[in-house]
């Protein structure tokens, strides 16, 4: 009965929390959709404040107290037990910082994301680099009073990715890279496919009415959750029951909106799926940001450009865009919608070129926070990498250096996951296809995805953060994380479409 009340004690103290964090949350979204130019400096303001309170509670002696009497008692349940040992892990992680550094953390992020929202509207990284280059001797020092046994990168890649390390990350890219290469070499010796009929005129309003429909069919809940627009695709959730995706528009590029939807709800899907009783608790919480992006990933290629699912729903997109598609059979669509070539935007990047994009970015990250790169020096180094791995040529910022938001958030150590993401992604998907007899048909005749979402809700959305990415991935697929899966994966797909 005491651990009963104890443990009732903890939930409601972390609940607190969440309350805090979650309210942050609902701040920082409006930040990135609604907010007037204006309210900047005061929202900066705002959301400071309830971070530093966030971090006073979870750093209280009253929580404190609390998670060691229950580290010490019996009669726990297994979730109960992995609830409490996570906390007190972040417990004390949290207790390195000193409420003046978290302060000076958030209100650095906020005022840099609006540099970062002036720079890419006067195409000039020179309006960002004085906020990212604060944030990124912030970021120096958290890797500091965080810790780390190699290297001070390792420190910020855990926070996204638990056990990550610059030593695993080197070897994961290094083994895909070569592999990834021949593939590529060999797609970009084939006939290059014709995209064209995606360059269209597409009116705003019909494409954002065509996203939410597509939204809907995956099975997002918009009484539980929204869609609107920002200048970077995002999803951010309040709890299970409210989980906002963002999309953006380009009316001369179909294919901006579409997958850029599909993929913010493969994360609303997982955050929809988390169980709402454990609100405010590490089982209420997505495992990490890998197993994160495995589920946009899974949605947006093995299923979102797959045949099956395009032989149901090109019809219904003709619906919607009858001028732009009416003649477009499904072999072409598919083709079209998977061309290879090496281009600047990673977001709108293939399959393929696209583990390259992470890789520039998540050794531009080293090069920061290890000290041999400068901040001034990242367009430059930016541009040097595009044309010597992608052999594209970078005309401006925008389409460079400025295109993603990550940096101006705060979050170093991120990009990997994207692509550790895709690697469990080919995992999963090939092991649903083995459990769900006839899935890929079902998606052909009937646009059935909800086998698919009922198979992720059971062996990956409900559990939280029970397991660790590579405990859940091995118990999904009888393997931890495979790389070789991913190219497999490539290798069948690309040489039917390209035809060998």
């Amino acid at each position: 009965m005491i651990n009963e009340e104890l443990y009732k004690q903890y939930m409601g103290l972390m609940r607190r929390i969440a309350d805090v964090r979650y309210s942050v949350a609902v701040l920082q979204w409006d930040q990135e959709t609604y907010l007037p130019p204006k309210g900047a400096d005061f929202r900066g303001q705002q959301i400071a404040t309830l971070t530093e309170l966030a971090h006073e509670l979870m750093t209280g002696e009253k929580l404190g107290e609390v998670l060691n009497k229950l580290v010490a008692a019996e009669g726990l349940s297994p979730q109960q037990t992995k609830n409490v040992s996570i906390t007190l892990e972040d417990y004390n992680k949290q207790k390195k910082f000193t409420s003046a550094f978290v302060r000076k953390m958030s209100e650095t992020v906020s005022a840099s994301f609006h540099a970062w929202m002036e720079a890419r509207k006067q195409n000039d990284f020179s309006y960002f680099a004085p906020k990212l280059a604060e944030l990124v001797e912030l970021k120096k020092q958290e890797a500091q009073l965080l810790g780390y046994e190699k290297n001070p990168y390792d420190a910020l890649l855990n926070e996204y990715e638990k056990g990550a390390t610059v030593e695993m990350l080197d070897k994961v890219f290094n083994d895909i890279k070569t592999p990834l290469r021949q593939l590529l070499n060999e797609v970009e010796s084939k006939q290059q496919v014709d995209d064209s009929f995606l360059q269209q005129h597409f009116n705003k309003q019909q494409q954002m009415e065509w996203g939410n429909y597509l939204a809907k069919e995956l099975g997002f809940d918009f009484e539980a959750g929204r869609q609107d627009l920002s200048e970077h695709p995002f999803t951010t959730n309040f709890s299970s029951q409210d989980v906002r995706i963002t999309t953006r528009i380009d009316e001369h590029d179909f294919a901006n909106m579409t997958w850029s939807t599909i993929h913010e709800v493969g994360h609303a899907l997982y955050e929809q799926g988390l169980p709402a009783e454990e609100y405010g608790l590490p089982l209420g919480e997505y495992t990490s940001l890998g197993i994160h992006e495995s589920q946009s990933r899974i949605w947006e290629n093995c299923v979102g450009r797959g045949k099956e699912f395009w032989q149901f729903y090109l019809p219904k997109l003709k619906t919607f865009f009858p001028l732009q598609f009416q003649n477009v059979e499904v072999a072409d669509f598919v083709k079209a919608i998977n061309k290879v070539q090496p281009s600047l935007i990673r977001t709108e990047a293939d399959e393929l070129t696209y583990h390259f994009h992470v890789i520039i970015r998540y050794e531009l990250e080293k090069k920061l926070i290890e000290g041999s790169l400068q901040v001034a020096d990242i367009p430059a180094y930016w541009n040097a990498q595009y044309k010597q791995l992608l052999g594209v040529d970078v005309p401006d910022d925008k389409h460079g250096c400025l295109q993603d938001v990550h940096w101006s958030h705060g979050s170093f150590g991120y990009f990997p996951t994207y692509s550790l993401g895709s690697f469990y992604a080919a995992q999963f998907w090939q092991k649903a296809q083995e459990d769900i007899p006839g899935l890929a048909n079902q998606i052909a005749t009937a646009g059935t995805t909800q086998l698919l979402l009922s198979w992720l809700r059971q062996k990956v959305h409900g559990y939280g953060k029970f397991y660790t990415s590579e405990e859940l991935c091995k118990m999904v697929t009888s393997k931890t994380l495979d790389s070789a899966s991913f190219i497999n994966y490539a290798r069948s797909k690309y040489n039917s479409l390209y035809g060998n």
